[in-house]
């Protein structure tokens, strides 16, 4: 199995952490691990209609930015925001885009 590309938090770009905003289905994506924290990434696909494959990229987009953080677990995937990340680099960023799908 191919090896997760995750920056560390110092390498945490702001134009690409805006690129990965850019995508209402990326957002989506951040509003529901907002809520539930941590999910796999078939739970977060359930309620989003879109193909699988597509699901993939965008899960990608948001892993290699630093928005989210994915983990293995087995099989399953499991994916969270980098919300202390996020505020340590730019604080305020993910709460104001948060507030905003509400």
């Amino acid at each position: 199995m191919r090896e997760l590309t995750q920056p560390a938090t110092e390498d945490i770009k702001l134009v690409e952490v805006f690129h990965a905003l850019a995508d209402p289905v990326r957002l989506q994506i951040m509003g529901q691990l907002a809520a539930k924290g941590r999910d796999s990434c078939s739970g977060v696909g359930e309620t989003i209609d879109v193909h699988r494959t597509t699901m993939s990229h965008h899960y990608r987009v948001l892993r290699e930015s630093g928005v989210t953080w994915t983990e293995m677990e087995g099989r399953t995937r499991y994916v969270s925001l980098r919300r202390k990340d996020l505020d340590a680099r730019f604080p305020g960023l993910l709460d104001a885009v948060l507030t905003q799908l509400v």
